[in-house]
């Protein structure tokens, strides 16, 4: 089969082997992928993965082994992890499977990814995508789940005033997904084009050199990966408000983290959501993600699209198989 693979180097092949469903798994046939920056990552040594690629992606199910067959023919969506599944297990108890300590996660850790034409999942991280939600927006469930997390790790009051620092994909999702969810909410970023997005789905939009550095922001989400950005979110956030670290951040810079005790900030990490909450919302068609895909390109020429990826004015490159 048609295969995206990283092995030392990335390459496109079309000779992979299909792969087989276990028990409790479906087949699934991809038709569209997206890109993530996770992806190329891993190009760089990143997990020290090899295989194939990508965990943002969207197909039909085309086999099930096991009893459930009620997503046979269906376009799914594979949430990225999923646990050992035994029974003294608490994270995959409470469906926590990406914290399970013997998870796979898809296209990163054991499990090859959706960069194929096939891949396998387990039934129960597999979700059915509404007949109104194309392909293209379907891409999105996986970072916009990531962006609704928030709301189920942190109750947002009405009065409270939430700022996100970074216009790449991750802010912009984040900035519209808080929106869409009627928090009043302010994207800071660099790129006026990048804000633009935002700004004409109904989010208010600054530029960072515009921002005054002072603690008035209740919530600051930090989505720009950079050390300076998580400097600037302490100097933002007001005295025993919470700062979520949305990016991770790598780096030797030593930093000063005084002011995260003096003023009493809450810290709070958050990585990846459920899908059924992100699936409704993309089935609501609140948020329009057309204007971030930057580019749409047949598998083939998947070399390319990474590359392509990694300018600096893309925001989301989508594979078709």
């Amino acid at each position: 089969m048609k295969a995206v693979i990283f092995d030392k180097e990335l390459k496109y092949t079309q000779d992979y082997k299909k792969p087989v469903p276990q028990a409790g798994e479906a087949l699934v046939k991809v038709t569209t992928a997206g890109i993530c920056n996770t992806d190329y990552e891993i190009t760089k040594g990143y997990m020290g993965y090899a295989g194939v690629l990508g965990h943002e992606g969207v197909g039909i199910v085309e086999e099930v082994n096991g009893k459930d067959q009620s997503l046979l023919g269906k376009r799914v969506v594979p949430e990225i992890s999923y646990g050992c599944k035994k029974p003294d297990c608490i994270r995959c108890a409470q469906k926590m499977y990406r914290h399970c300590p013997a998870r796979h996660t898809l296209g990163i850790v054991q499990k090859d990814g959706c960069f194929a034409e096939y891949f396998t999942m387990p039934v129960e991280v597999l979700f059915e995508v509404p007949d109104n939600v194309t392909d293209e927006q379907a891409v999105f469930t996986e970072p916009l789940a990531a962006a609704l997390e928030i709301n189920e790790q942190l109750h947002i009051k009405p009065y409270q005033k939430t700022l996100v620092l970074g216009d790449g994909k991750l802010g912009l999702i984040t900035a519209l997904a808080l929106n869409a969810q009627n928090i009043n909410v302010t994207l800071a970023g660099k790129h006026q084009n990048k804000l633009d997005i935002a700004k004409k789905q109904g989010v208010d939009t600054t530029l960072l050199g515009e921002l005054e550095i002072r603690k008035e922001w209740d919530v600051v989400v930090e989505a720009t990966g950079s050390i300076s950005g998580f400097e600037t979110a302490i100097a933002l956030t007001v005295p025993r408000g919470v700062l979520v670290l949305k990016s991770t951040v790598a780096g030797e810079k030593p930093m000063n983290l005084a002011p995260v005790v003096i003023d009493e900030i809450t810290v709070l990490g958050s990585r990846c959501g459920q899908f059924p909450a992100a699936l409704r919302m993309l089935k609501s068609q609140k948020i329009d993600f057309s204007p971030l895909i930057s580019g749409i390109y047949d598998a083939k020429d998947a070399v390319k699209a990474f590359e392509k990826n990694k300018e600096k004015d893309t925001l989301k490159i989508l594979l078709k198989f």
